[in-house]
């Protein structure tokens, strides 16, 4: 693995350069499909040219609303060598909060699966700034809808094929903006962070040094590419370290094994509950049965680590990382096995402290903020699309504040605790309660509202609403399930409703959450859920 200068690091280059390298060694698998590095490059190419075709240049941002197949990755790298931006979209968006990724991107142009149309047409008169789309057809070489009176131009998917294979004469630099990477809010909408190219790469040699990928690696890859963790921790250390990359639809506790044993993968990465998922399935007798060497878990598994270990005959590597940054920690297999539930020690030119509420640094062992910084630029994300005022606020006094709780051990290892932010994690998805709070107040019947977590029955965050209701008005649980599944993610729709008087505030009128999610965590049995209701939101 050729680890290039940070002046070097250019995703198409890298691209070019792997194919020139490997050329027909097969960089990705998807179900049938392969890719070799050759084609990554030439493909990468065509894309990039009709793109161009359609006015993307370089700085031009496109959305990218779609599930995992190999035309994302080859998105990804095309724009790049457009010195484009690309906006991944969780698919699940729709209404107000679809509007609001295409709006605060600035997004001029969305790649948008063939069954998503719909919701995209149902906000386009919300969006100005969109002026083309292109459809990807559910089924490879099936005509797509594109055309089927959208108010803009569209296009069909397979057309950006037609263009040349030739390398796009782009002037792009390190420096360059590739991508703007959505993440939860906190106190405020959901923030765009901004990636460059130097910082997408960096993530991937990171990495790959850590865990020590290898040119006969393959990486499962389940998670879903719209999320940072999937495009800079999974598809960036492939390339860099010469490795292969093998691309599910989607994650199945069911049929994982399957999956990996399909594609003899050796590495893969375990967010949240999907670790819990896999651990709770009953024993098979093909457990070790695969080539899977290591899993980065996020978080760590303290109650079955090493039973995990054992049954399955894997060992399990931690980071610790934000969209909103980039790799802050780091434990690879060549740390000791006594640090096995830290999330390693600072990258390479990274920094960390653990700080009390008024940034001074807090001796090892207390727990405080963590706050980290770079001694070299430009490997850390370039703050938070056009918010300025989030952008400096997060950066005070020269440190990037991550909004978690930790601590650091007497050899700079670092412990995650909780989040200081108001944020929720649901079956992978980081969630802002204010975002789901500020579509629920569009309801007319409602006065207030307060969203926050609870814990479930899966030792994950469950959301929950507490509503206010206007005078004279009266709202049905129900009703309420309906009104956020059409104007908002499936995976933040509330699972747990219950309707209050008043909610308690401070004297500032900051509600206070903490009492909220004390009091229901010991009633929880008795509060209005919507899975006990037998209600299912849709994807």
């Amino acid at each position: 693995m050729r680890n290039y200068p940070l002046r070097e690091r250019v995703i198409g280059q890298l691209v070019a350069d792997k194919a020139a390298l490997h050329g027909d060694r097969i960089f990705l698998q998807f179900e049938n499909r392969r890719f070799s590095y050759r084609d990554m490059d030439r493909l990468s190419n065509r894309i990039a040219n009709g793109l161009a075709e359609l006015g993307v240049s370089k700085g031009t941002h496109v959305a990218l609303m779609l599930d995992n197949k190999p035309e994302v990755i080859l998105l990804y790298f095309a724009l790049a060598k457009l010195a484009a931006v690309a906006v991944p979209i969780n698919t699940a968006a729709k209404g107000e909060l679809l509007a609001y990724y295409l709006n605060q991107s600035d997004s001029q142009l969305a790649v948008v699966d063939d069954p998503l149309l719909a919701r995209l047409a149902a906000v386009l008169a919300d969006t100005p700034k969109l002026r083309r789309v292109v459809a990807i057809a559910e089924n490879e070489g099936a005509t797509g809808a594109a055309g089927k009176g959208l108010p803009v131009p569209s296009h069909e998917f397979r057309t950006l094929l037609a263009a040349p294979d030739t390398r796009p004469a782009a002037d792009v630099r390190f420096s360059d903006l590739h991508s703007i990477l959505y993440t939860s809010g906190t106190t405020g909408p959901s923030k765009g962070n901004m990636s460059t190219h130097c910082h997408a790469l960096t993530c991937g040699f990171e990495l790959a040094k850590t865990y020590g990928y290898r040119a006969d690696d393959t990486i499962y890859l389940c998670l879903p590419l719209f999320h940072g963790n999937a495009w800079l921790c999974s598809v960036m250390p492939a390339l860099v370290s010469d490795a292969g990359l093998a691309v599910s639809k989607r994650f199945s506790a069911s049929t994982i094994w399957d999956e990996l044993r399909r594609y003899g993968a050796t590495q893969f990465n375990s967010l949240g509950a999907m670790t819990n998922f896999i651990w709770s399935r009953p024993p098979d007798a093909r457990d070790r049965d695969h080539k899977v060497r290591q899993i980065m878990v996020v978080p760590t598994p303290r109650e079955f680590y090493h039973d995990f270990e054992k049954r399955f005959g894997i060992k399990f590597t931690s980071v610790y990382a934000l969209s909103d940054c980039g790799m802050v920690t780091a434990r690879g297999p060549g740390d000791p096995p006594e640090k096995w539930a830290s999330g390693g020690k600072a990258c390479e030119d990274v920094e960390i402290r653990i700080v009390d509420e008024e940034d001074f640094e807090l001796p090892p062992g207390e727990i405080g903020e963590i706050v980290t910084r770079t001694r070299e630029p430009w490997i850390y994300a370039q703050g938070y699309y056009n918010m300025p005022e989030a952008t400096v606020r997060a950066n005070r006094n020269l440190w990037f504040h991550t909004g978690d709780r930790g601590y650091l051990d007497a050899d700079g290892y670092i412990y995650f605790v909780d989040r200081k932010k108001d944020a929720i994690r649901r079956r992978g998805e980081n969630i802002s309660s204010y975002e789901v709070e500020q579509i629920i107040l569009k309801h007319p019947a409602i006065l207030d509202v307060a969203v926050f977590p609870v814990t479930s029955e899966h030792s994950e965050d469950e959301v929950m609403a507490t509503v206010v209701l206007r005078e004279g008005q009266t709202l049905v649980h129900a009703a309420l399930i309906d009104f956020c599944q059409a104007n908002m993610a499936y995976f933040m729709v509330p699972r747990f409703v219950e309707f209050a008087a008043q909610l308690p505030k401070t004297m500032t009128e900051k509600v206070e959450k903490y009492k909220l999610r004390a009091a229901a965590e010991q009633r929880l049995g008795e509060i209005w859920d919507r899975e006990k209701a037998g209600i299912k939101v849709t994807r």
